[in-house]
Formats: structure tokens, sequence, C-alpha cells
């Protein structure tokens, strides 16, 4: 697992060695930063369970203003900061240790806006659709930001209240669902 594109181009990330995470593999990350490439620069990102921060790592990596990193698991915050100070990506980030439900809570409360939000919970766990209701309830996306969901392709994604599917894409077993708030093509 690699940084892709960007400042820290080609430095080797670390993973948890825990069976929770799940990296996205680099196939994948690199499809998913082809679509999203002009939501990148100068955004405010918020990556829910980050395992190894791989996701939001990469946004700093291609010009992200500043990334949140939300994950329970000491182990995977652990990596997730050696992988952040490896990168140089420390002063640019915040780690919220705890579980998506208090990270959302606390985020809303302190009315954060994000221009990409990423959503990869443990696959079978059936999260989605709890966290994207609380990213909704709470008001976390910005009117023209983008919610990316990675998930098995036998869980089946909706639009939900005000959030539309505008994309999705499959690899093998794994689909990335991209919301937003119109019913447009990116």
């Amino acid at each position: 697992m690699r940084v892709i594109s960007g400042s820290a181009r080609g430095l080797k990330l670390n993973a948890p060695k825990n069976n929770d995470v799940r990296p996205t593999t680099d196939r994948i990350k690199e499809s998913l930063f082809n679509i999203i490439s002009t939501k990148v620069y100068n955004s405010v990102v918020l990556d829910l369970f980050a395992g190894s921060g791989a996701l939001g790592i990469e946004c700093l990596s291609r010009g992200a203003k500043e990334a949140y990193f939300c994950d329970n698991n000491k182990e995977s915050i652990k990596v997730l900061t050696s992988n952040l100070e490896k990168t140089r990506f420390i002063d640019k980030s915040n780690i919220i240790k705890g579980d998506y439900k208090e990270a959302i809570s606390k985020l809303g409360h302190k009315k954060m806006r994000f221009d990409l939000i990423f959503v990869d919970p443990p696959y079978y766990e059936g999260y989605f659709e709890d966290v994207l209701n609380k990213i909704q309830k709470f008001e976390l996306l910005k009117n023209d930001g983008v919610i990316v969901v990675e998930h098995d392709a036998k869980d089946v994604l909706k639009d939900f209240g005000d959030y539309y599917i505008i994309r999705e894409k499959k690899y093998g077993i794994t689909i990335l669902t991209f919301y937003g708030l119109e019913d447009d093509d990116e």
C-alpha cells in the first residue's frame, strides 16, 4: 500500500495487522482518485473508519487543506499516526479516537462541513444506513461535496434523504458508491 500521487507519492504506508482493517487496494484507490480529482485540492476531508488513513493521506498528498481521521481501534490509531508522521501530514490532520457515532456528533456540534467524506466500514457490519443518516442529520457534507462509500457488492445502497447516488463503480467484489446533494453526473 502506497501513496499514489502528489507530494508524498511513492511512500509506503503501514497497515494495521488486525483483521478488522481491509485496506483499499492501490488499483481501487487510483480509480477513485481519478473520479474525484477535481474535488481534492484545497478540500477538507473526513476519513471515517480510517484504518491506516490511506484515503485521507492520499487527499493530503494531492493538496487537500485538512483531513479528519476517525477510528476506534487502538492499533489503527497507532499505525495512522505513524503514517501521518512518515508523510509529514500530521500538522494538517485531526485524529478522532472513538466510534463513528461520537465522531459525527462531535463534528456536527462544531458545525464542521466537508468537501469529501470517505465511509469504509468493516464489511458485513450493516453500518451504512446509520452512518449516512447521521452524516445527513448533522449536515456534515458541503452542498457540492461528495460522500464515497466503499462496500461489498452484496450490499445494495440506495438514495437517502437529500442525498442521491451520483455514480457507482464496481471492482470485483468491491463497489464504490458516490453520493451528492444533486442527481447529476460528476
